[in-house]
């Protein structure tokens, strides 16, 4: 009795004086007062206990009465208390945490505030949800006042947010309740749906196993298709439609009664891979489905599950390009990615068709090499056994020791750029066309150009993925030839007339490097496809052949489109040593480790010609898109080389 009296009483001073003290003390977490704190001997030899002795208290049969005489004086009862504060309940007290909050619109970070002076939270709504429960402790905002840092929230304000905190976690519990009920409901279902077994009906006629891209001569008939859950919706307990994807196309399927109801069936998500027996039927007049008909299933099997919420919970209309990218192998999955691949597939098709229809022949060069094509800054380095080797820039050079074995060569292979690029149409790895021919002048080289470009356009839309093309771009049209022929000068002027200027507000001039943007901003107003010819030499690469009438030019050209700008570099080739020797002293090059390349003009040498072109900026072209990115499998870019 007397103990309790005294922690009544240590309470009330501390609502006093005490918690005044304490409201500057260093934040740590708030103890509990100790339920019964032990008497100290000091005070079990105070003269408190006089009249109350130790064999009194201990005495089960002493009446209430008793121990009620023995209450001390008020004066001892202040001192006692203060004993007790210094014994060890105000020790503990001062360690309370009642520190203020601080928030700033100005230098406040809700995200990573703490909630100091030196890193404030952003709101005080923030604040008050790092603080997690009421009553709040005094929360600090900016000053309105001049040459003060904060000042205290104002009442109405908090009061207001308050309510608005109040709100949130009321919803927050419902939602959890919400969400508890369910989880116990569908546990109720899955266990009920464990008694559920399905099994395929032996009277039915044996399914034929057919591809969705091969199902319409399968009408009527029982059939069985093998794919990945692209899309799912359920109707109802006793009605669910899948669409069945198998890379060949898809196909909508109908599952109704048990079929829904197995265990199987109500953990099924989006990308599971499964086995759907049932019959083919065409779909109603009025209605729409993939290839006009759709599947009745009767039976299916679950071949691979997908984790629950299937790849929505990875990938969605609002992930950034940064997931997606991350996220590719999943990426693909989704219908326009994957009509992109196939494009791409149906234009490298067209490629080698265009090829070997005009007797080219193919070969696959090697991609570690020991000599440079377009500049040493550029080349991924590699250590080859102890010597020092390069992945290629380019297959070129060893083309070019090809045509005199097999006249006209291309070969489709990997090139790497080793330059820190950020550009909607730049590629570390990339796809490269490259084509050789020999005995030609400059004027068949672009006409070779002209007809490669236009050949293998036409190729494709007359092809089966033409349609994807037009899915995917519907205002493509293959360009008609002859293509717009403008020499360099001829762009340095037509820029200037145009207003399209350096970065530096100047008009570009002749030995100047026309970037990117303006480039396309060029193509872009003249609209069609554009042969940009004859470049100085000092910006070429030194194996191009000057031109005859004008040294310092080269018998260069870049291949302009509308909305990508270059995607062909071509050139004639330099075939007299001595040339090729100046070339090689004008880029600082050491002939050393080209010796098989000169060897091309000692035994036989002739004029010839080639080209390389970026099938992903082609792609770009092709069908209209944003970034080269988007039209190779797995990109690799200056910060990218995964997955």
């Amino acid at each position: 009795y007397i103990v309790t009296w005294y922690q009544r009483r240590v309470r009330a001073l501390l609502r006093s004086a005490s918690l005044r003290q304490l409201a500057s003390q260093p934040r740590v977490p708030a103890p509990k007062l100790p339920a019964v704190p032990k008497v100290p001997e000091k005070l079990a030899t105070s003269p408190i206990l006089t009249k109350a002795s130790a064999s009194t208290l201990a005495s089960s049969n002493t009446s209430i009465d008793k121990v009620k005489t023995s209450v001390p004086s008020t004066a001892s009862i202040t001192t006692s208390a203060k004993l007790l504060m210094t014994e060890g309940v105000a020790d503990s007290l001062s360690k309370m945490d009642i520190s203020p909050i601080y928030t700033s619109e100005k230098s406040g970070n809700d995200e990573k505030g703490e909630g100091t002076q030196e890193c404030p939270f952003k709101t005080p709504l923030q604040a008050m949800r790092h603080w997690g429960k009421e009553p709040f402790p005094t929360i600090y905002v900016d000053s309105k006042e001049e040459g003060e840092q904060f000042s205290v929230i104002s009442q109405a304000q908090m009061k207001k947010l308050t309510k608005v905190y109040q709100r949130e976690v009321s919803k927050a519990l419902s939602k959890s309740k919400k969400e508890a009920e369910e989880a116990a409901k569908r546990e109720a279902n899955l266990e009920e749906s464990k008694s559920i077994v399905i099994a395929e009906d032996a009277s039915l006629p044996a399914a034929t196993a057919a591809k969705i891209n091969g199902l319409e001569p399968f009408r009527e008939q029982r059939v069985k298709v093998y794919g990945w859950v692209h899309r799912l919706r359920r109707q109802g307990k006793n009605l669910m439609f899948i669409v069945l994807r198998d890379g060949t196309g898809f196909l909508q399927c109908i599952l109704s009664d048990n079929l829904c109801k197995t265990y199987e069936a109500l953990l099924l998500a989006t990308e599971s891979s499964v086995r759907i027996f049932g019959t083919l039927k065409e779909v109603p007049e009025g209605k729409s489905a993939p290839g006009g008909h759709e599947l009745h299933a009767d039976y299916w099997e679950i071949v691979g599950r997908s984790p629950a919420g299937g790849i929505d919970n990875v990938l969605n209309v609002e992930s950034n390009s940064d997931v997606m990218y991350q996220n590719r192998h999943l990426w693909i999955r989704g219908e326009n990615m994957s009509k992109i691949l196939k494009v791409r597939h149906a234009t490298i098709k067209a490629f080698r068709d265009h090829y070997y229809d005009r007797d080219y022949v193919e070969v696959t060069p090697p991609t570690m090499v020991q000599c440079q094509v377009e500049g040493g800054s550029t080349l991924f380095k590699l250590n080859y056994f102890g010597q020092e080797a390069y992945l290629t820039q380019s297959s070129q050079l060893y083309l070019e020791t090809c045509i005199p074995a097999l006249g006209n060569v291309y070969c489709i292979a990997q090139s790497y750029r080793a330059e820190s690029s950020h550009t909607r149409r730049h590629l570390s790895e990339f796809t490269h066309i490259e084509g050789e021919l020999p005995f030609i002048t400059f004027e068949e080289l672009l006409d070779a150009l002209e007809d490669l470009v236009c050949d293998t356009a036409q190729r494709i839309m007359d092809s089966k993925h033409g349609q994807l093309v037009l899915d995917i771009n519907p205002n493509f049209k293959v360009p008609q030839k002859p293509f717009k022929r403008m020499d360099y000068r001829e762009a340095l002027q037509y820029c200037k007339d145009n207003n399209i200027l350096k970065e530096d507000g100047t008009n570009f001039e002749f030995g100047d490097d026309i970037p990117e943007a303006p480039e396309r901003k060029m193509t872009d107003m003249i609209g069609v496809p554009i042969l940009l010819c004859r470049f100085p030499k000092a910006m070429k690469s030194f194996y191009m052949q000057p031109d005859l009438k004008e040294p310092i030019v080269t018998e260069s050209v870049d291949l302009l489109l509308p909305n990508v700008g270059e995607i062909i570099g071509g050139s004639m080739r330099i075939y007299d040593e001595a040339e090729l020797d100046a070339g090689f002293k004008r880029e600082g090059i050491s002939p050393e480790n080209y010796y098989w390349y000169v060897d091309q003009r000692k035994y036989g040498t002739t004029p010839h010609g080639g080209y390389g072109l970026g099938l992903e900026r082609y792609l770009m072209w092709l069908l209209n898109s944003k970034n080269v990115r988007e039209t190779c499998l797995y990109p690799r870019t200056a910060d990218r080389c995964k997955p």
